[in-house]
């Protein structure tokens, strides 16, 4: 028989139509010719009659194969069961009766019946088969019709040896089948049964890296749990996450990021013992079960290991690819006492550990878990602060060293919440990047001081310019254009008012699609200029690809100016460096008059700190610039440049 596997409902009940018309086809001859063979002896032997049983049977036989062959099985199927019957009752009628040798036919006709035919088929023809039994039987008790006596002779071990044969050749095809059958069914037991493990191996593991997956983990960690609670133990769950994993994805692909999660988690299990698991968290976060450890200084020591395992280079088709791990660490049954309650523990030490740098281990302490929760919260009091209207900007100004003229302010962001008051913009800004919630912020921030500053501008304070910080994350999303536009056109500033203030980090992505941003908004009229140079990685390439108008000094250089001649260098440099490049430098964090003078003695251009005036209202801006712009304009003002500057 053919193999079942693998195959559709119609190609299984095709296969298995196309074995029964074989095996049919074959029982039909093999009746014909068993007919034939026994006629032949009939005829040698001179007695006639049983030929008026074997024609009409062999023309019987004939239709049979006639309708298989037009696929009419059932047809096929009932003419030789009903003509082998008829048949052989009518040869134990005429002629032996009970004592026939046809009689062994029976047991070979209901056999095949049994397993060709319907079940009512097989039915009728027992029917029909104890009717004649019975009827031969009692018409020879009661004399109606008596039977011969057979006597032995060669033409009777011929016809008792054919219908033997024909029994025993059913019996094989049978038996053969049953064999067949039974090999089959073991076999798809077998694939049933490699199925169902699979299927249960992927609802217990990772696909891709055949580790264990969370709800392992839960199952294993609770056996860990118990374990320790029975030996007075502790157990520790491990979240650990690579850092930078999705620059590998983006660079490399995203099959050589699955090779590396696959050898992440080779390296992890090899340095384990048998009984720690590592689990696949998804994405790529793992999770490594530690059960039966004496104390967190156990703990400490296998994180050491695996953070070693990682810092090891990985080699990718002849490629090295370096990579980290952050890992946050929860312990039973200090810091909970179920699977859940201790991954969302291990989850906020791993995002902690992250934020202390990368590539670190961080043990769960409780103000972590209200650190966190407070950020949820702020994040909710963000959301409402948008549409109160508790977020405001603060404008300071920014002076011309040269001619001490305000040449423009820069708007900061500030929020009076109701309940906490000032909120510093360290404490708030980075939870709303994280969160995502700097879009809507942002686009405010743009559209409001657009509007400010061309509110100024129709009270006469022209030739200022506003200088905007914009995040990253606003030119991920691709959505700082629309912002810009959208600001620009709702307020009617000109863009060659506006700066927009760039972190070095967005621009050595390197990406194109922040080329191309940055390329559009530069042909609109918007400048941009480099927020807190110095710091970060101070790339000059850039510089001159992206046409950035200024770059602002970093105040922690020039608040020790005067007093660190390390800092007064690096300051001379980048001064010296925007010159150079015709750019303008603008010191950030002037305090004092002894580093203005400082600065101007260096060739800076402008500033902007306390030593002029803090970030301050619009009203309060408003008035520190007419009060500066009316001092110009008396005796012993600075410069009369700077009065016509300003008045300008």
């Amino acid at each position: 028989m053919e193999d079942l596997g693998h195959k559709t409902d119609a190609d299984v009940d095709f296969i298995a139509s196309r074995f029964k018309s074989r095996r049919l086809l074959q029982v039909i001859v093999a009746t014909m010719i068993g007919l034939a063979i026994s006629g032949a002896i009939n005829l040698i032997e001179g007695d006639w009659t049983n030929l008026n049983v074997h024609m009409p049977a062999q023309l019987a036989l004939l239709c049979a194969l006639w309708a298989l062959r037009k696929a009419r099985f059932e047809v096929a199927n009932t003419l030789l069961l009903v003509t082998a019957t008829v048949s052989i009752s009518a040869l134990v009628w005429q002629n032996s009766g009970l004592r026939d040798p046809a009689m062994l036919a029976y047991p070979a006709i209901l056999a095949f019946a049994s397993t060709m035919g319907g079940r009512r088929l097989f039915l009728i023809l027992l029917a029909m088969i104890l009717l004649v039994v019975v009827l031969v039987g009692v018409a020879n008790l009661q004399g109606w019709h008596v039977n011969a006596v057979p006597t032995h002779t060669l033409g009777s071990m011929i016809n008792v040896s054919i219908v033997l044969s024909l029994t025993a050749f059913l019996i094989w095809l049978m038996a053969g089948d049953l064999r067949v059958a039974l090999a089959d069914l073991t076999t798809e037991n077998e694939r049933v049964r490699r199925s169902q493990m699979r299927i249960e191996f992927l609802a217990t593991h990772d696909s891709l890296t055949g580790l264990p997956n969370r709800i392992l983990a839960r199952d294993r960690f609770g056996h860990a749990i118990a374990l320790a609670r029975r030996h007075q133990t502790m157990a520790a769950l491990v979240f650990l996450d690579l850092d930078n994993f999705k620059s590998v994805n983006d660079s490399l692909g995203h099959p050589k990021g699955d090779e590396l999660l696959r050898t992440v988690g080779d390296r992890l299990t090899k340095v384990l013992r048998d009984s720690d698991t590592v689990c696949r968290q998804g994405g790529d976060e793992f999770l490594i079960l530690l059960g039966d450890v004496r104390d967190s200084s156990d703990v400490a020591e296998i994180g050491a290991k695996l953070l070693g395992q990682l810092t090891a280079p990985f080699l990718l088709d002849g490629l090295e690819v370096s990579t980290s791990g952050s890992m946050g660490i929860a312990m039973y049954p200090d810091d909970g006492a179920d699977f859940d309650e201790l991954l969302k523990k291990a989850d906020i030490a791993m995002y902690v550990a992250k934020d202390a740098g990368r590539n670190a281990v961080r043990f769960f302490a409780d103000e972590m878990s209200s650190s966190v929760l407070e950020d949820v919260h702020l994040v909710s009091d963000m959301r409402a602060a948008l549409v109160r209207g508790e977020f405001m900007l603060h404008y300071q100004p920014q002076i011309d060293l040269a001619s001490d003229r305000i040449v423009g302010a820069e708007a900061l962001l500030r929020w009076r919440h109701p309940r906490l008051g000032l909120v510093p913009p360290s404490r708030f800004i980075p939870v709303a990047e994280q969160s995502g919630l700097i879009i809507e912020i942002g686009a405010w921030v743009l559209a409001e001081a657009c509007r400010q500053m061309q509110l100024w501008r129709l009270m006469g304070l022209a030739g200022l310019t506003i200088s905007v910080n914009v995040s990253s994350l606003q030119f991920q999303r691709e959505v700082i254009e629309t912002d810009v536009v959208n600001a620009l056109d709702a307020s009617g500033l000109p863009a060659l008012a506006l700066e927009l203030e760039l972190t070095e980090s967005l621009l050595i992505q390197d990406s194109s699609m922040i080329s191309a941003l940055l390329r559009r908004l530069r042909g609109r009229g918007v400048s941009f200029s480099i927020d807190d140079f110095g710091i970060g990685y101070s790339n000059l390439s850039y510089l001159k690809r992206f046409e950035v108008s200024r770059l602002k000094i970093d105040q922690s250089f020039i608040r020790r100016l005067t007093d660190d001649r390390h800092d007064e260098a690096i300051v001379r440099a980048l001064i010296q460096m925007a010159t150079g490049l015709g750019l303008v430098a603008i010191a950030e964090g002037v305090e004092c008059e002894s580093t203005l003078a400082r600065l101007v003695d260096l060739g800076c251009h402008e500033g902007q700190g306390l030593h002029w005036a803090p970030a301050m209202p619009p009203g309060e801006f408003l008035e520190f610039f007419r009060k500066r712009r009316s001092m110009s304009w008396m005796p012993g003002g600075r410069t009369a440049a700077g009065a016509r500057a300003v008045g300008r």
